[in-house]
């Protein structure tokens, strides 16, 4: 694909971030980032080199937007898939990380136009926010999405949790497994949808990270799913760690791990496309 046919446009409003369009492109790839708030231009480009459009979507953070993961409306993304389904994309792919994973597997599950999920160090529950909501306010703890004005049910977190280091890092990863044990009722309340998600399903998850316990997490995202007769794809790999890393927080794994695990799984994302 000639890099230079791709078109990249700026977006505001309802749907923000950026565009990569590829001309005559038949495929679109809404990428979704973590809980950084990055607009991951660089991996909606190789997307969009491989001859689809590609939509890096600001979904939180941005003019106008709610500025933390706070109740953040499923609609924003219903209307990103509207745009390339606009553009003539007849085949519509959300590849998220993390918190974006998270994202991107409840969209999948209320909305059938998408055609395939890749969801890279992923949960199986709706946590609670991370950040401030439109109102500016942290706490007390809110869902993480709603849709239709409603909040979905999410796991709590618990305040007095004692933090761990990897590193010298904090490391998250048992708290999160302390809350799913501490919370059981509301865990099964929060449960992903995953069952009803009619598109392909890819997860990507290390067996080393430290930020949350996502090969946990894929495990019982395939096992429900093969429970109500779905297949799921599942790529991991026992030393790699949470992607993408962070300077604040431990990840896991390390550099070798990691980059075979992005190897393979990168394979297979060429696949889904």
């Amino acid at each position: 694909m000639d890099q230079r046919a791709v078109a990249e446009e700026s977006l505001s409003g309802v749907v923000a971030g950026t565009l990569l369009r590829s001309p005559e492109a038949t495929a679109g790839v809404v990428v979704l980032s973590g809980s950084s708030g990055r607009v991951d231009v660089g991996r909606a480009r190789l997307f969009a080199n491989m001859g689809v459009s590609a939509l890096a979507l600001r979904w939180f953070g941005g003019q106008g937007q709610i500025p933390g993961i706070c109740e953040i409306p499923l609609e924003i993304f219903f209307a990103a898939t509207d745009r390339l389904v606009g553009l003539g994309c007849r085949r519509i792919v959300y590849v998220g990380t993390s918190k974006g994973a998270e994202a991107a597997l409840l969209v999948a599950a209320h909305d059938p136009r998408i055609d395939a999920v890749v969801a890279i160090s992923p949960t199986s529950v709706v946590w609670g926010n991370i950040g401030p909501g439109a109102d500016g306010v942290s706490w007390p703890e809110r869902s993480s999405w709603t849709l239709k004005g409603l909040p979905f049910p999410f796991v709590p977190t618990d305040p007095n949790w004692k933090a761990s280091c990897v590193d010298g890092l904090v490391s998250y990863r048992g708290l999160f497994e302390h809350c799913l044990t501490a919370f059981k009722e509301e865990a099964g309340k929060a449960a992903i949808p995953v069952e009803d998600i009619s598109a392909t399903v890819m997860l990507v998850a290390g067996g080393d990270d430290a930020l949350w316990p996502s090969l946990g997490f894929a495990r019982s995202i395939v096992r429900r799913r093969q429970d109500a007769g779905k297949a799921t794809r599942l790529v991991s790999g026992p030393g790699a760690g949470h992607r993408p890393r962070s300077s604040s927080h431990a990840h896991g794994g390390n550099d070798r791990a990691d980059a075979d695990l992005g190897r393979v799984a990168w394979r297979y994302i060429r696949e889904l496309l």
